[in-house]
């Protein structure tokens, strides 16, 4: 139902021949008696054989019927007259042929008879009717110097309102069609119908400069056919071009033939890359400086369908830019350095209505001469949809092989209109795809650059409703540089440092059998190879992408005179693909450290022993027996307890991390630094022009922002706060000397860690105030050291075992863990229980008295490390007899946490962020993904690592918090 403000919808087209639309009711109204719809539908008019009376507009007219001796009425609808001939069917007075129409005497008074005065065409006036009949003027000029005449009679040739001799040597006769490809439809056009033949024949007779200019444009319209087989507009071009030689070029330009346009360059091989390398545009720029320096001054020349010169336009204010934006925005365009990217939905309608007569540009670039003098550049142009020869397509597509042209136009609505010039096209032509490509020369300190190059693509559309129908249209500038030297450096420094990478490998792998305790090359140590190499390569793949990533932003963004200019977008899939390679590499690396750490073995020795004897009942003999005082288990749980807290401890705080890294991409603003224009500012303008992502250059940003606040924070933990605040690894060396328990680790079958936490007080298991007592004697030096040997303070030490300490080693832990095999299907849970206990206290005993050197074929000697094993990380003396003991001040043990993994760990956290933000070009969400996989595999690794920890030291689970 209707609501109390609708009304109908009603349109003038809707009103029929008896109504006109009411514009103040925006519905229509009926015309009176004898009255009938006027052209614009907007009011009323007499019908054919009335008189208007009165007019007011709109309904209120009156007509009044003519006598039957002045049947006709006059031009302006408010007389009657009599006509000498017949009538229009407006029921006007209709003349022959070069005949004018009079209805006034000289003074405006109404004739009762119309006249029809024939104009005179003999020699003293040559004049003919005007083409609204109402006035005599002077035929053109093509006639009188052809027929001495106005009429140009067989056998002349009449053709677009000229008149050309049959004894004159005409063009070929044209092809008044034009080829739209894309829809694989060929029409005829009413405009070349009308203008191809007599432009043709104008411009190669007479030289007629608008004619040859509207010859061109026909040509450019069919989109610069080059095929031979046809006379269109493009073979009548070329056959004037090539038979005017004589008339010679205009600027000493070999393409720009005298009285025509510059249309082609020529489709001589080779010919593309010597318009557009061989020379230098004579003009250099700056990312900082004035207008002339930084802004590119593209300069057209337009012209009409009719070829007639229009203005000089300066291409700033969206001259080529078919999508809306600001002044602002559009003339970022032009702007040198900053990549431009414009693409929208154009409505056809729309097109339809800005673009209704098609306009012709020459392109220029302009520069100022040594003398003062402004001169112009000729930019080419490269048409993707050119018609060309079967054979010239088969040359392929690269530059050498290019046809590069010169005309263009941004909309065809003309070529397209079939019957008639004044009903729409059925087809027409859009510039779907401008860019403008500016290459640096290669070498160059003072920003010099190649001719700019234009790069067009039209799209073909079939009206059937514009008001729905849209295209996609975009506008691009580009700058790009010959990345091939780049591409050849990265290369080498590819080879040469995964070269190293490899022999780094061997050396470690080799490193890797020294620790393991074997000889023999298999499998294994292939895949232990293969894993380290996919680290290193990773490392590798890092600092080459890493360094890539600075280079481009610091020498990009900082440079006055260009002297680089960033990869395209297609230039950077290498890049992309090396940070892929480094995330994955450096991902399976991690994943295998994760593991490493996940399978250490570790035992706690506890060196206290029992303080007396108590009495203590024997079961089922009811006597009572003294035995020695237990031993307190909470000294080894607190300590358990405390190295699964340090499992996950970073040099870093991972939270802080990931918001400083945030905060300056996206609150300072150093995610503009990214942005592919020329400005080093961290803010930009709502209202200017925001260019696209590098990401390269995005890369960059974070990697830098992430090494730097990450060296930060270890320089502010290593100085400040691991001093003065708390160092929870050298703190957990201290708490395992005041609980009197060491700590055993293997990493490797042969190698592994040592703390020494045995108490110099001989106790740890007592009160309060005996502690206090103790700590004060050790400050005032009034105990021995701490040290494993006599007089040294070195608690932490590298192992490397014999064999014959393995063997021992591993017989003890598979009784202690062999309540996990088949053991259990004999033993209740009371005997597994005490067996797991007496294994217990077994290790203990054996690797306190293995430190106390009580086992002689397994005794240990302790020395310092070589620089070149420090250096190499390896060991170069096999423990055959005796296990060696290596001197260890920086607490190496951290190499089984997170705390000694911080460069890898921290490398994974970059190339995770890097490639979420490369995937969705968002800091934050990379920030957030890049948070929640820390805690991921923070979670992961310290549930695993407590159950092994449980495992392998028989502390209850349960008491691990």
């Amino acid at each position: 139902a209707r609501g109390g403000f609708s009304l109908p919808l009603q349109r003038p087209a809707d009103c029929g021949h008896a109504r006109y639309f009411d514009i103040s009711r925006l519905a229509c109204g009926p015309c009176g008696a004898h009255q009938r719809q006027s052209v614009g539908g907007s009011s009323c008019e007499c019908q054919p054989g009335y008189r208007m009376v009165s007019s007011n507009g709109g309904s209120s007219i009156i007509c009044e019927k003519c006598p039957e001796n002045m049947s006709g009425v006059t031009q302006d609808g408010w007389n009657c007259i009599a006509c000498p001939n017949s009538l229009t069917s407006e029921g006007k007075c209709k003349c022959l042929n070069n005949e004018i129409l009079v209805e006034r005497s000289i003074d405006g008074i109404l004739l009762n008879e119309a006249l029809c005065i024939r104009c005179n065409d003999s020699e003293q006036s040559f004049s003919a009717a005007d083409v609204s009949g109402n006035r005599c003027v002077r035929c053109e000029q093509t006639f009188i110097n052809v027929s001495k005449s106005c009429d140009c009679s067989s056998p002349n040739t009449l053709a677009g309102g000229l008149c050309f001799s049959a004894t004159e040597s005409l063009p070929p006769k044209g092809v008044a069609t034009v080829r739209f490809g894309q829809l694989g439809i060929t029409l005829t056009s009413a405009w070349f119908l009308k203008n191809l033949q007599s432009s043709a024949s104008a411009c190669w007779l007479y030289s007629n400069l608008t004619a040859c200019q509207a010859l061109g444009n026909m040509c450019v319209m069919n989109m610069n056919s080059l095929s031979s087989s046809h006379t269109d507009a493009c073979g009548l071009f070329q056959y004037i071009y090539v038979n005017t030689a004589r008339l010679g070029n205009v600027h000493s330009i070999a393409f720009w033939r005298h009285n025509l346009p510059w249309l082609y360059y020529g489709d001589q091989p080779g010919l593309a890359s010597q318009v557009l390398e061989a020379n230098h545009f004579p003009t250099i720029f700056s990312f900082k400086g004035t207008d002339e320096d930084v802004k590119l001054q593209f300069i057209a020349a337009s012209f009409d369908a009719a070829g007639n010169f229009l203005k000089w336009q300066n291409l700033e204010g969206g001259i080529l830019q078919l999508c809306p934006d600001t002044q602002t925005k559009l003339n970022a365009a032009y702007t040198f350095g900053t990549t431009y990217q414009q693409s929208c939905q154009v409505s056809v309608s729309k097109i339809l209505s800005n673009f209704a007569n098609p306009i012709f540009y020459d392109l220029f670039l302009e520069y100022n001469g040594d003398n003062g003098q402004q001169y112009l550049w000729a930019v080419p142009v490269l048409n993707l949809n050119l018609q060309y020869s079967e054979m010239f397509i088969n040359q392929g597509g690269n530059m050498n092989n290019w046809l590069l042209t010169r005309r263009f136009f941004l909309v065809d609505t003309l070529s397209g209109k079939e019957n008639d010039l004044e009903t729409p096209p059925r087809v027409i032509r859009i510039a779907s795809k401008i860019a403008i490509s500016i290459r640096l020369v290669s070498h160059t300190q003072r920003g010099t650059i190649y001719p700019p190059l234009l790069t067009i693509a039209y799209t073909d559309v079939l009206l059937q409703n514009p008001e729905t129908q849209s295209v996609m249209v975009s506008f691009s500038v580009t700058y790009e540089m010959n990345q091939s030297e780049a591409r050849i450096q990265t290369d080498i420094a590819l080879g040469v440092l995964g070269g190293l990478a490899v022999l780094w490998c061997l050396l470690k792998t080799a490193g890797w059998k020294r620790r393991t305790g074997s000889s023999v090359i298999d499998l294994q140590t292939v895949l232990m190879f293969l894993l380290f190499y996919a680290g290193y390569l990773a490392n590798v793949f890092f600092v080459i992408t890493v360094g890539t990533g600075i280079y481009w932003l610091v020498f990009f963004k900082a440079q006055q005179f260009v002297s680089v200019l960033l990869p395209l977008p297609s230039q950077e899939e290498d890049f992309v693909t090396y940070v892929a390679c480094a995330f994955t590499l450096k991902a399976l690396q991690f994943l295998h450290l994760l593991v490493s750490q996940l399978t250490i073995d570790i035992f706690f020795i506890d060196w206290e022993r029992p303080k007396g004897k108590v009495l203590k009942a024997v079961e089922g003999e009811g006597v009572t027996k003294s035995a020695a005082a237990p031993v307190s288990i909470w000294r080894t749980y607190f300590i358990a307890n405390e190295w699964n807290e340090i499992q996950t401890v970073r040099k870093i705080n991972p939270l802080f991390q990931v918001l400083a890294v945030l905060f300056f991409l996206e609150v300072v603003g150093f995610s503009n630094l990214a942005l592919m224009d020329s400005s080093s500012g961290l803010t930009r303008s709502s209202e200017s022009y925001i260019a696209p992502w590098s990401r390269i250059l995005r890369f960059g940003v974070s990697a830098a922002l992430w090494l730097a606040i990450a060296f930060l924070q270890v320089i502010f933990f290593s100085v400040f706060y691991e001093r003065c605040v708390e160092d929870k690894i050298s703190q957990f060396v201290d708490l395992c000397c005041m609980s009197n328990i060491s700590v055993f680790l293997l990493s490797h079958s042969c190698f592994g860690y040592y703390i020494h936490g045995r108490s110099v007080h001989g106790h740890a298991d007592t009160n309060m105030e005996e502690m206090n007592m103790n700590l004060k004697r050790e400050a005032e030096n009034l105990c021995s050291q701490r040290g494993l040997l006599p007089n040294t303070d070195g608690q932490t030490f590298q192992i490397s075992i014999s064999r014959n300490m393995r063997q021992n080693y591993d017989r003890i832990h598979e009784t202690l863990t062999r309540k996990r095999g088949p053991a259990r299907l004999l033993d209740s849970s009371a005997n597994t229980f005490e067996q797991s206990t007496r294994a217990y206290n077994t290790m203990n005993k054996f690797l306190s008295s293995f430190i106390d050197h009580v086992h002689k074929e397994m005794d240990y000697i302790v020395k310092d490390k070589l620089l070149l094993e420090w250096m190499l990380g390896m060991e170069f003396m096999e423990p055959l007899e005796k296990s060696i003991f290596y001197n260890d001040e920086g607490h190496s043990f951290s190499d089984v946490l997170y705390y000694g993994n911080e460069t890898t760990l921290l490398i994974f956290d970059i190339l995770f962020f890097s490639v979420v933000d490369l995937a969705s070009q968002s800091f934050v969400l990379a920030a957030i993904l890049t948070y929640l996989q820390q805690e991921m595999f923070r979670f992961i690794r310290n549930t695993l690592g407590q159950k092994n920890l449980a495992s392998k030291t028989l502390v209850d689970e349960r008491f691990l918090i």
